[in-house]
């Protein structure tokens, strides 16, 4: 599992969010929001920023070094 995958995840049960909440709430479809849980490593940068927007947080360049 990803890191994306693990951060999504528990943020979503934190806010006690179902997947399907999550789906409905971020405008992005279930199906998505599954293969992003799952760890797929390859998603679409603008619909994981409109999940990550509902926790107040967004994907970003970092320095490998600091992976």
């Amino acid at each position: 599992m990803t890191k994306l995958a693990k951060y999504i995840k528990a943020k979503r049960k934190e806010f006690g969010l179902t997947q399907v909440d999550l789906s409905q709430k971020s405008g992005v479809g279930l199906r998505f929001v599954r293969e992003m849980e799952q760890g797929k490593e390859t998603l679409r940068l603008d619909k994981v920023n409109q999940v990550l927007a509902l926790f107040g947080a967004e994907m970003a360049p970092m320095k490998l070094s600091d992976v």
